[in-house]
């Protein structure tokens, strides 16, 4: 007997009456048939239809029919869909990797590989599942502030000094990624952990330094070094993280005590400037005094030398003239008497002669008579002082003074005639 058999499950009982659809008393479960289309008249009732009996369908009320789908029928689409919901589901497992990024391929959410650049494949969740992680993106923390510098987070901008002085420090940490596996696995919070690392390096730099070092001249050099203090905390931990730059934003002291550390600022710049000014002062005095001491120096030495070489000079002509002097004493003494005079006369601007010993002198402007020559358009024509009675000088008692008289009087009367 099949299924279909409207008498399976009376047993025996063909006179018990049968309702819609359902079967009376103990009669076994109800048939698929009409269960299916005790399922039709249900949908066909939701749309305003009436329910009938049978296959019929709604009533005659006009009411709009759906079409009566088989039980094979069914399961024939139902088979369509599945494999379709599966193809969708294998084709979810595709995904692409641009040439800066990685994929991170996790299966039952435990890391199994990391795929390179390109149109990947992986099983379809929930299986297997992925992550896209930026390699060249460069990402940035903010220790000290958020946004800008007026959004001042003191709990992490103050620190201690060597010198035992309280600094507000804000700097900024770029980093990019070395590991994605690292950076997703190892760490649950790795920009927090970023800050963290920041924030204990640059504490550790500023308390071995002096406030004005941080301040000031070191801003570069504590930045180098903190980079390279976070690098190694970082890489201790395993954070797939590589710190390309520190930047130091603001450094300066607490608002509190703002003024007087500009007061002193600006006297230790004073200081700076007069200094500044003295040593310059120094620079221009010294060496001109330094250089005006060389040329004495030089000088006395060259007035040494010439007065020794003048010395010598005149020793050594001393002696030739001794020498001479031993040969020939009355020529000699002459001579030297005859040197002596044209000396003394060629350094006198006038001449005063003894005419004959009678005690007149003559006195001969020999200044005026120079400048007489040299100018002779003046109308003033030098005039003759009269000459005053003077002792004789001691006269030579030697051989050569009858000489030296006929000299003095030739030189007498030619300076009369010349007068004249």
């Amino acid at each position: 007997m099949s299924l279909n058999d409207p008498r399976w499950g009376n047993q025996g009982n063909d006179d018990g009456k049968r309702g819609d659809g359902n079967r009376g008393g103990n009669q076994g479960p109800p048939d698929l048939e009409d269960i299916w289309r005790d399922f039709n008249q249900r949908l066909s009732g939701i749309f305003g239809g009436k329910r009938g009996r049978g296959t019929g369908g709604n009533g005659g009320n006009g009411g709009p029919q759906l079409p009566q789908v088989s039980f094979r029928q069914f399961g024939g689409g139902v088979g369509a869909l599945i494999v379709l919901i599966l193809v969708v589901w294998l084709a979810s497992g595709f995904y692409i990797v641009d040439a800066n990024q990685r994929g991170v391929v996790l299966r039952f959410g435990e890391y199994t590989h990391t795929t390179d650049p390109g149109l990947r494949w992986r099983l379809p969740y929930p299986i297997e599942s992925h992550e896209i992680v930026d390699l060249t993106g460069v990402r940035t923390v903010e220790v000290g502030y958020r946004g800008s510098e007026r959004n001042k987070v003191l709990r992490e901008a103050l620190m201690l000094t060597d010198d035992e002085n309280i600094i507000n420090i804000q700097f900024a940490v770029q980093y990019v990624l070395s590991s994605p596996e690292n950076y997703l696995f190892n760490n649950r919070f790795p920009d927090d952990t970023v800050i963290q690392a920041a924030e204990t390096a640059m504490r550790e730099i500023v308390g071995k330094s002096k406030m004005d070092f941080v301040l000031y001249e070191g801003r570069e050099q504590i930045a180098a070094t903190a980079l390279s203090l976070m690098q190694k905390i970082l890489d201790r931990y395993e954070t797939g993280i590589l710190i390309s730059r520190v930047t130091m934003q603001n450094a300066q002291p607490p608002e509190q005590v703002q003024a007087a550390f500009d007061d002193a600022v600006k006297a230790g710049q004073d200081r700076e400037r007069l200094r500044n000014e003295g040593e310059a002062y120094a620079n221009d005095v010294i060496p001109r005094a330094r250089g005006t001491a060389s040329r004495l120096i030089e000088e006395a030495n060259a007035y040494r030398e010439r007065v020794v070489a003048n010395a010598e000079g005149e020793a050594d002509r001393f002696n030739q003239v001794l020498a001479e002097y031993r040969r020939a004493p009355e020529v000699t003494r002459e001579r030297l008497y005859l040197e002596t005079m044209q000396q003394v006369m060629s350094n006198s601007s006038k001449l005063m002669i003894d005419a004959k010993g009678n005690g007149n002198l003559l006195v001969l402007p020999l200044d005026k008579l120079m400048q007489a020559g040299s100018a002779p358009s003046q109308e003033d024509a030098p005039a003759v002082t009269t000459p005053t009675p003077m002792p004789a000088p001691v006269s030579r008692t030697d051989n050569s003074g009858d000489l030296r008289s006929r000299d003095r009087g030739d030189l007498m009367r030619s300076r009369e005639r010349g007068e004249r």
